[in-house]
């Protein structure tokens, strides 16, 4: 064993005498790491000077754990406004978090944290076609490759079998008449044409039948290819294969319409122009994005290829894991590398990403059929970034700026927090999706197979890790976007942290909400899902949805438009159910309540010609989409948040433009909710109480309505994802010397975000949690003085 623990050197001296012990290259120093000049948080300056590794992590005493902090004055310190909140960084908690918060996370110091780098090799350096985890010698194989060394390859078949009547097999969003990618199930133009990638995407490749009425829609004919068509070289028929794109831009050929370029990594009508693909973090700078699976360069591993190991450049690591010193051990004779450790100085609490499987990740998303499926951004043919409308790109967002944290460790046993990567949001867009994603064992559900996803990972980290069972899984973290969220959580992993967007506590709504069959959980077998609620709001977390970051609203400070400004009363734009044209035909759609909202206000005809029977003309409640939507929600006082099929996006609208938030659905959380106190910020009302909602809200006098606008101009950031959208702004720095109008934006915002509040409401848990003290015996450093504990005995 060499160690350095002991010696008070610089950098280089480190490197000059392990280039002498070790003789292989573990490890390149740099004496000065190249940082980029848009730097996403604010990193503090490491002193590279090595001191001993075990003496900042040697505790005198166990320590003596009680009830209650003592000595610790936070009543009298942080008082409550007019609604019993406390308010910690410009937001109003419930009492006794924003106190703990006010007391103890704005004094929380940093600790020293051992970080092990593996060392772990993979058979065959996984043949090429996969990525080697170092950390448990295992390989992470591309999409269609499969087994120990990633050299099995998968025949992913496109279509279902074929009969006399449909010779392509039954629909699926991967049917394909032309040449089938067998490791992704994708249609592309196959060899012989004149451009063989070019994607040949469901109904691309198949006849189409007039309409049946004069102004229908042409049918698909799934059982009748077009490929006379498609490959055609004669520029008068509608081709597509070997259609030129300059001649087709110039109208000089035909083309088939229908066709088009859905596939990620490609841009332009003809997918002419190959582009960026949308990868976790995009690899971090260090690896290849290969259609959403990142192929990390030698040396790097993990879902982001974020992770070094003990042959990556320190002066490369990322910027959560600068060491302040390193202790570098002997070569091993177990199959491993060296391994390095190296004290980082972090604060707490820390967060254990696993390295699942890329069936629960990046499979999912290289394989996806759609470039827009689940994620919160593409990019165009300057791989400028092009943000999308996914409200359940969040649950990207979130993981992104999880493994980029400073608050991250690869130490399993320091770690407070075990984040469960699983992108449910990918798996429910891509349920039936192709041949390998059927719902056939599922009886169609996409809520089933959801669960299944959850069941295979929750078995893999209990087989692989040991962390599960020092808490029996309590301080594991699971995310679940979809829009009933954690209903569709395994019961064996109830006990864990859900982020969730839909809050059901299931104390009103105690059955699926959806009005959509395939979601509805109400008829998986208990003994898969247990009796649980969909959100328990002890240990859970409803988190915003994503929105699509906005310049022109972010410019115009439509959160800040005062109150005088705010001429309409109440406003509601949004599905109001089979009432009205292209409404939802379902009666169950939204629990109803749209419903009756609108038969009582509506301002818009329904199909009867009849307004609300309360109609005013403050009021607007309407299906019609505003062209100028978040205008008109700037020029309302109050707007309504109502539920959808399951959880809607309406609550981040309202807060995002300084609107009072106005929430009518019984029993179910939103943001923050159980952690913010809403009463400082927001209305709720019952929905027995909607004929009486107008008469409610004329009666708040102005006084309580100041104070409301006021908190929601305070808190209008933490619904924003900003950290990941800096991320993804450095990123276009770093890569392409870009700073688009959006980034200048995001820069000049600095309150706390969703990240931040998140990690907020972390250390809280960290030191409230009452299971937490079963676990007192473990002793952390945690960078808080003692009386910042909640101890026992």
């Amino acid at each position: 064993m060499f160690s350095v623990q002991k010696w008070k050197c610089s950098w280089s001296m480190v490197a000059t005498v392990a280039s002498i012990i070790v003789l292989v290259s573990v490890v390149h120093l740099f004496l000065f790491p190249v940082v980029p000049s848009l730097d996403y948080f604010s990193a503090r300056q490491v002193q590279y000077k090595c001191v001993p590794i075990n003496s900042s992590l040697e505790q005198s005493t166990d320590p003596v754990w009680e009830n209650k902090p003592q000595g610790l004055n936070l009543d009298h310190r942080f008082p409550t406004d007019l609604h019993n909140g406390v308010v910690y960084r410009n937001a109003p908690w419930k009492a006794e978090i924003g106190r703990w918060l006010s007391g103890c996370d704005a004094t929380a110091t940093e600790v020293n944290i051992v970080e092990t780098l593996g060392g772990r090799r993979c058979k065959s350096d996984c043949g090429g076609q996969g990525v080697c985890n170092h950390e448990l010698g295992q390989c992470r194989c591309f999409h269609g490759f499969s087994g120990e060394a990633c050299s099995e390859r998968l025949n992913l078949s496109c279509n279902y079998p074929g009969t006399p009547e449909l010779p392509y097999g039954r629909w699926v969003v991967s049917i394909c008449s032309a040449h089938c990618d067998t490791t992704r199930a994708m249609c592309f133009c196959g060899e012989g044409t004149k451009y063989p990638n070019r994607p040949v995407a469901e109904a691309c490749g198949f006849q189409m039948n007039l309409p049946s009425e004069p102004e229908g829609a042409k049918l698909t004919d799934w059982a009748k290819a077009d490929l006379d068509n498609i490959f055609t070289t004669n520029g008068s028929k509608p081709g597509w294969c070997n259609v030129d794109p300059a001649a087709a831009y110039d109208s000089k050929v035909l083309f088939k319409e229908i066709c088009d370029c859905k596939y990620d990594g490609l841009w332009g009508r003809f997918c002419e122009v190959p582009v960026e693909s949308v990868c976790i973090n995009q690899c971090s700078g260090n690896g290849h994005c290969r259609g959403g699976f990142c192929q990390c360069y030698n040396g790097w591993y993990g879902t982001d290829c974020s992770i070094p190991s003990v042959v990556s450049p320190i002066g490369e690591w990322p910027k959560w894991l600068k060491p302040a010193h390193l202790d570098i051990p002997s070569n091993e004779v177990t199959g491993r590398l060296v391994n390095l450790n190296a004290a980082v100085e972090k604060k707490r609490p820390l967060i254990y990403v696993y390295d699942l499987p890329p069936e629960f990740n990046s499979l999912l998303l290289e394989g996806r059929h759609f470039k827009f499926e689940c994620v919160n951004r593409i990019y165009d043919e300057r791989n400028a970034t092009l943000w999308t409308e996914q409200l359940y790109g969040s649950q990207m967002a979130m993981y992104e700026s999880i493994l980029a944290s400073p608050h991250r460790t690869l130490n399993g046993e320091e770690a407070d927090f075990f984040f469960v990567p699983v992108l449910d949001a990918c798996i429910i867009t891509r349920a039936d999706d192709a041949p390998h994603l059927s719902l056939e064992n599922h009886t169609g559900l996409r809520s089933s197979l959801t669960l299944e996803f959850y069941k295979k990972a929750y078995e893999h980290i209990i087989e692989k890790y040991p962390y599960w069972n020092h808490s029996a899984g309590k301080d594991h973290i699971w995310s679940f976007s979809w829009d009933e969220g954690a209903c569709y959580a395994p019961k064996e992993i109830w006990n864990s942290m859900m982020l969730v967007h839909w809050g059901n506590t299931n104390s009103k709504h105690n059955h699926s909400t959806t009005a959509y069959w395939a979601d509805n959980w109400d008829k998986i077998p208990s003994d898969r899902r247990g009796n649980h609620s969909c959100f328990d709001p002890a240990k859970d977390l409803v988190l915003p949805a994503w929105k699509r970051p906005d310049v022109t609203s972010l410019s115009a400070t439509l959160w800040s438009r005062p109150r005088e400004n705010r001429k309409t009363l109440f406003y509601f734009n949004g599905n109001l159910g089979p009432a009205y044209t292209s409404g939802r035909p379902e009666a169950t759609y939204s629990m109803g309540i749209r419903q009756k909202l609108a038969d009582e206000f509506g301002s818009t005809p329904n199909k009867e010609g009849k307004l609300g029977k309360q109609y005013a003309e403050d009021v607007v409640v309407t299906p019609l989409r505003s062209e100028n939507y978040h205008e008109d929600i700037a020029n309302s006082t109050f707007c309504g948040v109502l539920p959808g099929d399951g959880w809607s996006g309406r609550i981040e609208d309202s807060i995002l433009q300084g609107c009072i938030p106005v929430v009518i659905q019984d029993g179910i959380f939103l943001p923050y909710e159980n952690m913010l106190n809403y009463e400082s910020f927001a209305v709720r009302i019952l929905e027995d109480e909607i004929p009486n909602l107008i008469k409610i809200l004329r009666n708040i006098n102005e006084t309580e309505i100041e104070f409301k606008l006021t908190n929601v101009q305070k808190i209008w950031q933490r619904f924003l994802y900003r950290d990941s959208i800096l991320l993804e702004a450095e990123r276009q720095q770093t890569g392409f010397n870009r700073v688009e109008d959006w980034a200048v934006e995001f820069l000049q915002q600095s309150d706390d975000d969703v990240f931040t509040t998140f990690l907020q409401v972390l250390h809280y848990k960290l030191h409230n949690d009452p299971w937490r003290l079963e676990l007192a015996h473990l002793k952390k450093d945690y960078g808080l003085p003692p009386e910042c504990l909640i101890r026992i005995k």
